[in-house]
């Protein structure tokens, strides 16, 4: 079966299932130390700030009227 046969709802379903196997493997992902410094940096910066950046609902509203 060709992925475009299945739905656009069973193939985001099937991503989201293919993305969390991966986030389980904990030695899947292998970051740098400066990527590890940008991350606490962010970190830090939305510790100060809870108001900063957007919702996960507001990022996919924008992403879907595009």
């Amino acid at each position: 079966m060709r992925f475009q046969e299945f739905s656009v709802s069973e193939r985001i379903l099937l991503a989201e299932k293919l993305w969390d196997s991966i986030a389980d493997d904990d030695d899947a992902i292998v970051l740098t130390e400066e990527q590890k410094k940008e991350l606490d940096r962010r970190l830090q910066i939305l510790s100060a700030d809870q108001e900063i950046g957007s919702s996960w609902e507001d990022v996919k509203k924008r992403i879907i009227h595009k």
